[in-house]
């Protein structure tokens, strides 16, 4: 979908701010994503399941980074070919796919991975939907394999803030507490390790710097400053997050299948 045909009043957060030029779109910035790479410990020729890989970008520089060997999973046909576009132009057909396919069916993907990576996915599924995924991923899994995730956190008020979020991020969104994940988590069969939590910065301007870079970061500023359906929904996202900045927040976690 092009910014000329998004309905930017309806359109899910995450495309809103994608069409602002936002690249990184998960709560705990790159500083999560790299605390996940720590405790995965790739090594060269391990295999990684991929959710959600939209055009490919992280699943090329998991591959160029550590020499993984990287399927990845995505609905929408047009991202698909995206992907695959970029994957031909880094030269990785060999060791990068991207296929169409639903998270809620990965009994569809053939074969077990060494790990399954996943960010700011689950959140935005009700209690079913997690549970769902989490025992697909599970079953994706290696005995021993590691799942890698990064998703909101809510301390306090659950209700509340799903109420504020799923208005002006157009999902059903309902991040959970740290016990309700490690227990939706557990209930899948997969024995979180190792977490670690901090601030939610999704529109933070030092964390925009730190993921985006000075002139991405400009870049964006200037997009939701000069066309108004942008800055209109941008506004809304702030407020409520600056409503919530107590109770919200990001998990990272690390949790190996039984």
């Amino acid at each position: 979908m092009t910014n000329a045909t998004l309905n930017f009043k309806t359109a899910p957060a995450h495309q809103v701010l994608a069409a602002a030029g936002k690249k990184i779109l998960r709560p705990g910035g790159r500083t999560a994503t790299e605390q996940l790479f720590s405790w995965a410990n790739f090594q060269p020729e391990e295999t990684v399941l991929e959710l959600a890989s939209s055009f490919g970008y992280s699943a090329i520089a998991l591959a160029k980074r550590f020499g993984v060997r990287v399927v990845g999973v995505e609905k929408n046909p047009s991202s698909v070919a995206r992907a695959r576009e970029n994957i031909q132009a880094a030269g990785l057909e060999g060791q990068v796919e991207v296929i169409e396919g639903d998270i809620f069916h990965l009994e569809m993907i053939s074969g077990q991975f060494d790990y399954v990576f996943a960010e700011a996915i689950l959140s935005m599924q009700s209690p079913a939907g997690k549970a769902k995924i989490l025992q697909g991923i599970r079953n994706k899994l290696k005995p021993g394999g590691k799942f890698l995730s990064h998703e909101l956190l809510v301390y306090d008020h659950e209700e509340e803030v799903h109420h504020t979020l799923s208005q002006v991020i157009r999902m059903n969104t309902k991040p959970l507490s740290l016990e309700n994940w490690s227990k939706a988590c557990e209930t899948a069969g997969l024995n979180v390790q190792q977490h670690q939590t901090g601030a939610m910065g999704l529109l933070n301007p030092l964390q925009m710097l730190r993921d985006e870079g000075v002139v991405d970061t400009a870049r964006i500023v200037w997009n939701v400053l000069t066309k108004a359906p942008i800055r209109e929904r941008v506004l809304q996202m702030h407020h409520a997050f600056k409503q919530h900045q107590q109770d919200l927040g990001y998990i990272s976690l690390c949790a190996v299948a039984d």
